[in-house]
């Protein structure tokens, strides 16, 4: 029997092995913790006889797995087989740099194949849209964020593997694949004297449950309204990044009727013919018919407005000049 088919059926006796936890003393020679905060991951050297231990940070709503790419040196693809590559989840204690003896769950174990990259995918959700490639090998298990750290493991599965594989330096690089959404936070609050009235939530036009939870969306434009019989109704647009969290603080105004005026600063405002002094803020006003007058210098204008609940009206004052070309 050749040494690819002894490693071939070391693997298989190993594998036919696996049942539950297993009893392992492994060297954990780096560890690393994913987060969305560093999409890119880390990278680090392991030996022919090392391990890595990967955890998660605790916000993984936006995970959809992680991806380890094992890179071999060149001097790789000119050597005999004897490495496997073995994954462990669920790992009774999880260990700390060093040799520890551990007990965990064996997710898969492969021969390490003579080439430059060997990339695995490991889902964390059930409904996660990862697909096996010729480069890109998806584990069939999906693996709960709760059954992290995982150990990553190189081991010689023959007893002579020679000087120069024991020498070999392979390069593992661990990342979070995220999912394409982020998520908004909506803060509603109320006016003073109109506390907790009904309205309505609707993103991208469809009514939203509970609106004050945490939303995850796709990534990209999306539309948000308010609409209420007791509020003003209120419409915002915003953008997603992916894995990005944004808050949306909206302040609920009542139905009252709103006057807005834009005025040169030597006017003079009268409503309902009672004078008021200029100002920047919107006026309160009752709903129904009112009289506006304002006057600068020696010309006056007046105006009737009809205020319905629920309205801003706009009241600008303008001169206009007419010219005219005559032969």
């Amino acid at each position: 029997m050749n040494r690819m088919y002894l490693c071939i059926a070391v693997v298989c006796m190993m594998i036919s092995l696996r049942l539950g936890a297993e009893e392992i003393r492994v060297n954990i020679a780096e560890a690393v913790e994913l987060s969305k905060e560093k999409p890119q991951g880390a990278s680090f050297q392991l030996g022919c006889a090392d391990a890595a231990l990967i955890s998660l940070d605790r916000d993984t709503r936006f995970f959809s797995g992680v991806e380890l790419e094992l890179s071999a040196p060149q001097l790789w693809l000119n050597s005999q087989d004897g490495l496997a590559v073995i994954l462990y989840s669920n790992p009774e204690k999880p260990p700390v740099k060093g040799v520890s003896d551990i007990s965990a769950t064996q997710l898969r174990m492969d021969a390490l194949a003579n080439k430059i990259q060997t990339v695995y995918q490991v889902p964390l959700k059930q409904n996660h849209t990862l697909r096996n490639t010729p480069y890109v090998t998806v584990l069939s298990n999906v693996v709960s964020p709760q059954d992290f750290p995982v150990v990553f493991r190189i081991m010689p599965i023959v007893r002579d593997i020679g000087e120069d594989v024991q020498n070999m330096r392979f390069q593992l690089t661990a990342k979070p694949i995220l999912t394409n959404e982020g998520a908004v936070k909506i803060n509603i609050r109320y006016p003073p004297a109109l506390q907790n009235k009904p309205y309505t939530a609707l993103i991208d036009d469809r009514v939203t449950e509970h609106p004050e939870d945490e939303h995850l969306l796709k990534e990209g434009p999306h539309h948000l309204m308010l609409i209420s019989n007791d509020y003003r109704n209120e419409s915002r647009r915003f953008i997603l990044e992916r894995g990005k969290t944004i808050d949306i603080t909206i302040t609920l105004q009542d139905l009252t009727p709103l006057i807005l005026f834009e005025t040169p600063d030597n006017a003079k405002i009268f409503l309902d013919n009672v004078r008021f002094a200029a100002s920047l803020a919107p006026k309160p006003v009752e709903p129904g018919s009112h009289e506006v007058k304002i006057q600068v210098s020696d010309y006056t204008i007046i105006k009737s407005i009809y205020a319905r609940k629920g309205k801003t009206y706009r009241i600008a004052f303008t001169v206009d000049l007419d010219v005219s070309e005559e032969d």
